[in-house]
């Protein structure tokens, strides 16, 4: 036993000596996982950032290859975060890029007012940014006004508009009064206002935790960026430019809607080139999260509907 112990010593110091196959094979490990390590650094998807029109930085950031390129878009006072779940499921047959609106997440919020119009900008810059001729526009809730502005800022290289949760009827015949009782209680208390406003849109089935992390997070938006966007985007029903946007864009429109909100299929449709809608029953507004793997199924069928693949 002693000179078993003695041998097993003798070839443990030996692997640390200089020329032995030890230190050889130990050398060349780390040789590789330096390289590889370099690789993955290497491989790492950093944001960008790129100028609106108006010289706002927006944050984007890309994942995956392959045509056509989907751009998603985040509703109010949202941001890219609020398409975490469908991220590794496009990617793979798509390159997919999120952003963040102006005044958003991490893009610049120096605007004096955010309208769907600056917001299509910021879409149009990191569309034009990425070189993509083949695009479809996602957007949630808001995020379905500013692509509409955005695929007539660039009908040359949109190819269609999906909505998510949105659109239900672009005739709706908002007043004045009716803006003034939606945006009354967020100037008055934003965050109190917000967190009962987004709370009315949650299902009482989704996750605690997801429901609380949705209405903490939207609701700690910047006051002045969200009565500004929410004061815009509502003014469009009354001004009828809601509806008026769509007249201009050729292109398919597809929603993936939750059961809150009755959809009126004729309004859309006296305005829209071509309207559809997928109606996921019992979901909610935030229906890419806390029903994603369904939702996920839908918005895949809705794009390939657009681009013209068979549903598989």
């Amino acid at each position: 036993m002693q000179g078993a112990r003695e041998d097993v010593f003798v070839e443990q110091r030996n692997c640390c000596k200089p020329g032995t196959k030890y230190s050889i094979s130990l050398a060349i490990y780390f040789v590789f996982l330096f390289l590889t390590m370099g690789a993955i650094q290497a491989q790492a998807q950093w944001p960008y950032v790129v100028s609106s029109e108006d010289g706002t930085p927006v944050s984007y950031e890309v994942y995956g290859a392959g045509e056509p390129t989907l751009v998603f878009v985040h509703g109010w006072s949202c941001d890219a975060r609020y398409w975490r779940a469908q991220l590794p499921y496009f990617s793979k047959k798509h390159r997919v890029v999120v952003l963040d609106l102006a005044g958003h997440g991490h893009s610049g919020s120096t605007r004096s007012h955010y309208t769907m119009r600056s917001f299509g900008e910021d879409v149009r810059a990191v569309t034009a940014a990425i070189g993509s001729r083949s695009v479809i526009l996602i957007g949630h809730s808001m995020g379905g006004s500013v692509i509409a502005e955005a695929a007539r800022l660039m009908p040359d290289r949109v190819i269609g508009l999906i909505g998510i949760d949105t659109l239900e009827n672009i005739e709706y015949p908002m007043t004045r009064e009716e803006l003034q009782r939606m945006i009354g209680p967020l100037e008055k208390d934003f965050r109190t206002g917000s967190r009962q406003f987004i709370a009315e849109m949650i299902s009482p089935h989704t996750d605690l935790q997801l429901r609380e992390w949705i209405i903490a997070d939207m609701s700690a938006a910047p006051p002045a960026v969200a009565i500004s966007a929410m004061n815009e985007m509502m003014s469009q029903y009354i001004t009828g430019e809601a509806a008026r946007v769509f007249d201009e864009i050729r292109i398919p429109v597809i929603t993936v809607n939750g059961d809150l909100w009755p959809i009126n299929y004729e309004a859309n449709r006296r305005h829209m080139f071509s309207y559809d809608a997928i109606v996921l029953k019992e979901a909610d507004h935030f229906l890419m999260m806390n029903r994603s793997e369904e939702f996920n199924g839908a918005l895949k069928k809705a794009i390939n509907t657009i681009s013209k693949k068979p549903v598989k």
